[in-house]
């Protein structure tokens, strides 16, 4: 395509043809930084680019048929889950993470909650029949980098975690390839991310889920996609006058109601005393509540990381 239609000084022009950027939406589907790496342009002129190619995406492209579409999406998709990847937790969860909807885990730092995230971001690719959405994530990082080797162990060991699911259909998915990255360090580059980046993977088929580590704006209703928000817990100094904390905790999810009152189903996921052992593995004791939702019971179960993912453990003894 020209570039000269959207009015972009020369130099800008000259930089995003040497970086072979060849439509807006490869413009819009890089981060603000890796463009400057990739053009060698300055941040305002990087900035100006991502303005005038969001422009220019909204004014061309057929987001229209979507929209049309999308009061029939929501009926058809109404009873769909995306699964954790464990069974037991599905079952607390009534088969997986709502679409549609968003769904806030909080906890204290190191209950595991990155882990439940990275987890999701497998499992929404794996085909509808093996509770999948049959596509990829968005996994915003508002604070410590995106744990990699993590999620590279989470894929080596997926065929140990999925035993329901064929070995030669877990070989055949790339899942790195289908997990695009973000980096926020302020609201402003969150803001950015959230209202050009997002709704265009989205618009696109290229993701069905959003996890963001911590705290989103949502996008759930118009693309019948699950959000996972990661937040963090305060201290309850009050714990009768206070209805969004877990029965068993003595903290409870920062932000308070004027948050509270945009999420669907809110979980909570504790560090206990003691470990569990699994095989050759031991894990720290974790415990994973329900918290809220309008359609699940107030309930829990006790979970353990290991290198596979985030299971439950039926008997912790």
């Amino acid at each position: 395509m020209s570039w000269d239609h959207l009015q972009l000084k020369p130099q800008i022009i000259s930089a995003v043809q040497r970086a072979q950027l060849k439509s807006v939406r490869e413009v819009l589907c890089v981060s603000g930084p890796d463009l400057q790496k990739m053009t060698g342009l300055s941040r305002s002129d990087v900035q100006e680019l991502l303005h005038a190619a969001a422009t220019a995406s909204r004014t061309h492209q057929p987001v229209t048929a979507l929209q049309l579409q999308q009061g029939e999406c929501h009926r058809l998709e109404s009873g769909l889950r995306l699964s954790t990847g464990c069974p037991v937790l599905d079952q607390l969860l009534r088969g997986g993470l709502p679409v549609g909807g968003v769904t806030e885990l909080s906890g204290e730092s190191g209950a595991g909650k990155t882990q439940l995230g990275l987890q999701l971001c497998l499992s929404v690719q794996y085909p509808v029949e093996h509770r999948g959405l049959s596509s990829g994530a968005l996994y915003i990082c508002t604070e410590d980098p995106f744990p990699i080797k993590r999620l590279q162990q989470l894929i080596s060991e997926q065929s140990v975690l999925r035993s329901d699911v064929p070995r030669s259909l877990i070989s055949g998915l790339q899942f790195s390839d289908h997990i695009y990255i973000e980096h926020t360090a302020d609201l402003d580059s969150l803001q950015v991310c959230l209202s050009r980046r997002a709704p265009l993977l989205l618009a696109q088929g290229l993701v069905r889920l959003i996890v963001i580590d911590s705290v989103a704006a949502l996008f759930s209703q118009e693309f019948t996609t699950p959000i996972l928000c990661i937040n963090q817990v305060t201290d309850v100094f009050n714990q009768s006058a206070n209805s969004l904390s877990s029965s068993s905790s003595s903290v409870c999810p920062a932000l308070g109601l004027a948050w509270a009152n945009q999420v669907m189903v809110r979980l909570m996921m504790r560090r206990l005393q003691g470990k569990v052992f699994l095989g050759d593995q031991s894990s720290a004791l974790r415990r994973l509540e329900v918290v809220f939702a309008p359609h699940l019971a107030r309930d829990s179960r006790d979970i353990g990381v290991w290198r596979e993912g985030l299971r439950a453990v039926l008997d912790p003894d």
